[in-house]
């Protein structure tokens, strides 16, 4: 169920997208709490499974057959995902510290963050050490060294330094693949010498001493020196020393040793372990905040101590799910009680894999595909989700078992009850100022009246020789987040100002926020206020005033003052394309089939991701470029689609265009989206506009055709620029940023055929 279609009473915020919270994502999603929302919130939208990392560094599995998707799991849980670093801890306002954004505040905290390896605690191994965690800048450097290897003639030596179960499989795993690639270039494979290191006496300290014995005839075979009681000391550029004074000189140094608790934790009051874990009871509760749980690797049971293995996170998962939805409730929770043994299956590189559990131990080809079948299994219940309409159980609108004091079941009663019009659908002006006052926008000398001093309107004032510019936009939230919403509302309403070539002056807003409790309507309201004015006063714009009212559903939109010459110079307006121009386009496009398959659960969570960053790019520095290049013309893309705004300009103009659909930026994902028919709601009526395209039959077939009529939302700005300036133009825009400017086509002189638009394949 999307998160803003039931009545909120209280908040899980889940920190961590690991083992345990895809499960606790998984069983919400399958029975859903009435008044609870869950929110994620995480650094990396793809959450690695670690079983079957070792695969993928083996070249076994492809990226996304070994990561969940975050972003798609928890729309599918009806839970909104905050892209964020988490950075610290208030538990006495109950609110989460971000890197990025405002506080985010909670009901119910659960943590699932994992470990980080000790790096700290060595010489020069945080400088010089590539960490196993977190996962994705370990891949970014395990992608690196992949090429460099390839690039490099001579031998590379590479020490691994752990030698638990992790070190093991990932040294076997690294040695696998690389030297496979050495075998495609025609090199030979001993160019490689791997190296592992471990304090212990011997490796794999925590299995049987057959599992032992299994793996010391692995590494011999495939020679790899094992360092046993060899404990690293010190690292520096291209070299490591163990404690015993053992030197080696090193191309790359992997870092897989016993790992601690995040930093942060370590302000939060929280009771911690020695290795800076959380202390939790077996409710997974932390032993000195009711309000807070732990599972996976950063949590630490009191009463009964785990390995860190992955198997425990995974089944922490569906006691943590229930004590939290008991929490909630106010019931009494349950105990979680851990297995006394439990199967490992470590693979070695190839296609095969030893069994561990307890004294037993096999080993086999048979036991892989045993563990593979296992593995892909597990992913399958997490990446392959059922059709929104049939996704889950939707609990009934306003009906919640949630314990509420008198104050907030008074709120709750009415925030159910049919609400009023006209003024009575304001948002409460307690409410109200206590959001706004938690914000701050920008002051300016030429706002008279504004908010620093309220009043019933704004006042303004004109500077000498400036005449004003003025435009309006407005639209529901598409998604959860009401922080990046507010920015990107902001940034589409202000692309109008920008296009123009005006400045940015003052704003006032308008507002819609889903009734329900008073602190959460207020939480709402804040986020998403702070969002917008964080890119209002970056663009130089007062916000100066609005009005905030009740509805069904969040929405957010801006009337905008810009200031732009009297005498017009400098202005940038539709009309002034002339024949020979080429056409610069600043931004990607695709935003509109790609939210129309998020819905769907259909995106993948990266093609979000890089669509938000784009839609949160501002168009001013792109403008200033523009008008430095001298445009003759511009327009931002909204709505209309790419066609839609280009047929506005061209007949303001008395031209005809040509586009050029093989050069189009689209947006990752875009084009798969499109050509399976995901298309925004819009779309249809955009489509008509394929009228002004002249010989459309042979374009139809090719992949970026429908992406003409894709609405845009804080779409880029399109622009006719000298074609003598274009190509500097378009460079100057990457340098700023826009990383996918680029010419799409040119200005033709009007033709006798009434379609203005001709296609280039």
């Amino acid at each position: 169920m999307h998160a803003g279609e039931q009545t909120v009473l209280r908040d899980i915020v889940l920190v961590g997208g690991g083992h345990s919270h895809v499960v606790v994502l998984r069983r919400f999603a399958m029975r859903p709490l009435p008044g609870v929302r869950l929110t994620v919130i995480c650094t990396d939208t793809h959450t690695p499974y670690s079983g079957m990392l070792p695969g993928y560094i083996a070249g076994h599995y492809s990226y996304d057959e070994v990561h969940i998707d975050l972003r798609r799991l928890a729309e599918f849980a009806g839970a909104r995902y905050f892209r964020e670093q988490v950075v610290g801890l208030d538990r006495e306002q109950r609110k989460l510290l971000c890197a990025h954004r405002p506080p985010l505040a909670y009901d119910r905290l659960s943590i699932n963050i994992g470990s980080m390896p000790a790096v700290n605690q060595v010489e020069g191994a945080a400088e010089h050490a590539i960490p196993v965690k977190p996962i994705r800048r370990f891949n970014e450097r395990w992608l690196a060294l992949l090429e460099r290897v390839r690039q490099h003639a001579g031998v590379t030596t590479i020490a691994v330094v752990g030698a638990g179960a992790g070190g093991v499989e990932l040294t076997l795993a690294m040695q696998y693949r690389l030297r496979k690639e050495l075998r495609l270039l025609g090199r030979d494979p001993d160019e490689l010498r791997f190296h592992l290191f471990s304090a212990a006496r011997e490796i794999l300290p925590t299995h049987n001493a057959r599992v032992r014995r299994a793996f010391e005839q692995v590494l011999v075979e495939r020679a790899v020196v094992v360092h046993c009681d060899a404990e690293v000391r010190a690292v520096g550029s291209g070299l490591l020393r163990t404690a015993h004074g053992e030197t080696l000189a090193t191309d790359e140094i992997v870092w897989v040793t016993q790992a601690g608790g995040a930093p942060w934790l370590r302000d939060t009051g929280l009771a911690l372990d020695g290795s800076g874990f959380i202390q939790v009871r077996d409710s997974l509760q932390s032993v000195s905040d009711p309000l807070i749980f732990a599972a996976g690797d950063c949590a630490a049971m009191v009463d009964q101590p785990l390995e860190k293995a992955g198997v425990f996170a995974v089944r922490q998962g569906r006691p943590l799910a229930d004590n939290l939805r008991r929490s909630v409730l106010e019931q009494p929770l349950r105990a979680y009680h851990p297995q006394a043994r439990w199967l490992a299956l470590i693979s070695t590189g190839d296609r095969y894999a030893v069994a561990s559990r307890g004294a037993l131990h096999t080993a086999g080809a048979w036991v892989w595909r045993w563990k593979d079948w296992i593995d892909r299994r597990f992913m399958t219940r997490f990446n392959d989700l059922p059709a929104p309409a049939v996704a889950m159980a939707k609990p009934q609108r306003g009906h919640s078992a949630v314990p509420l004091d008198a104050a907030e079941s008074t709120q709750a009663i009415s925030a159910i009850a049919m609400r009023c019009g006209g003024c009575g659908a304001k948002v409460g002006a307690t409410v109200l100022s206590r959001a706004m006052a938690a914000v701050h926008p920008l002051e300016r000398d030429d706002v008279l009246i504004g908010l620093h001093a309220p009043d019933d309107a704004a006042v303004v004032r004109m500077p000498p020789g400036k005449a004003m510019v003025h435009t309006v936009d407005f639209f529901r939230a598409f998604i959860d987040d009401p922080w990046q919403f507010g920015r990107i509302a902001a940034n589409h309403a202000l692309g109008d100002i920008f296009a123009m070539g005006a400045e940015a002056q003052s704003a006032t807003a308008i507002a819609t926020v889903p009734p329900g409790l008073e602190s959460k309507v207020e939480e709402t309201l804040f986020q998403m206020m702070s969002g917008a004015i964080e890119v209002l006063n970056e663009a130089g714009c007062a916000l100066v005033g609005g009005h905030s009212g009740e509805g069904s559903e969040l929405a957010l939109g801006f009337a905008i003052n810009g200031l732009i010459d009297e005498g017009l110079a400098g202005v940038m307006c539709k009309g002034g394309m002339r024949p020979g121009d080429l056409l610069v386009l600043s931004k990607p496009i695709g935003t509109g089939t790609l939210f129309a398959a998020h819905a769907r659960l259909q995106a993948k969570g990266r093609w979000i991701d890089a669509a938000l960053l784009s839609m949160d790019q501002s168009s001013q520095l792109a403008a200033s470029c523009l008008r430095e290049h001298a445009a003759t013309a511009c327009t931002d893309l909204t709505g209309f689609g790419l066609l839609g705004h280009l047929v506005e300009m061209t007949r303001a103009s008395g031209v005809d265009a040509e586009i050029d659909l093989a050069v189009l930026p689209i947006l990752d994902g875009a084009a798969e989206t499109s050509a399976a028919g995901m298309l925004s709601s819009l779309q249809p009526a955009n489509l008509r506009l394929r009228r002004a395209l002249r010989d459309q039959e042979p374009a139809r077939s090719h992949p970026n055709y429908a992406l003409l009529f894709d609405p845009q939302t804080a779409g880029g700005l399109l622009a006719s620029v000298p074609a003598e300036r274009a190509s500097a133009c378009v460079a100057a825009l990457r340098s700023l940023g826009y990383q996918k400017a680029v010419c799409i086509g040119r200005v033709l002189p009007t033709a006798d055929d009434l379609a203005p638009i001709r296609l280039k394949l």
